[in-house]
């Protein structure tokens, strides 16, 4: 999974490009595209192999996730706060360190059931309106391995119809 990674990184500028250039003229079948290039590849790839995404990053926390796992951490939402979270320079709710608090050593999730919306829908490779995600694309590239071979999969079919 690093291997992919490492990998991505190296092709991190000819990625952007390619991606800059499916924004400003996105085929009319991307998030279809999308959508099969990710169940595609998370048929074969497990996340709790990796979970570099819970090791690294953190999602955004909005106040209905606080409130739902405050009250499954049997926790009032401003302990909740204080405990796990700060605010980012963007203003949001993020996790205080790296690794999630809630990661634990086997990589599954201790708050799974009730994870943050963010966490849900990462890696958001299967959403709609993809065309306006691809800078969070690219960005993913470099944490989530899945990703990175969905957006190579992708730039090999729309390469080859060129």
């Amino acid at each position: 999974m690093m291997e992919i990674l490492e990998q991505s990184k190296k092709r991190y500028k000819q990625t952007k490009k390619w991606l800059d250039r499916l924004k400003r003229r996105p085929p009319v079948d991307l998030d279809r595209q999308f959508q099969k290039a990710h169940e595609d590849v998370f048929q074969s790839m497990d996340c709790l192999h990796c979970a570099n995404c819970c090791k690294t990053i953190s999602p955004v926390f909005k106040s209905k996730d606080i409130e739902r796992i405050a009250a499954h951490l049997k926790l009032k939402p401003g302990l909740f706060i204080d405990r796990y979270l700060r605010i980012d320079d963007e203003g949001d709710y993020v996790l205080q360190q790296s690794p999630c608090s809630f990661l634990l050593p086997d990589n599954t999730c201790l708050v799974y059931d009730v994870r943050p919306a963010a966490c849900k829908s990462y890696p958001h490779t299967d959403r709609t309106n993809m065309q306006s995600l691809l800078p969070l694309t690219l960005k993913n590239t470099l944490t989530c391995p899945a990703t990175a071979v969905i957006v190579e999969r992708l730039q090999q079919i729309y390469e080859s119809l060129d």
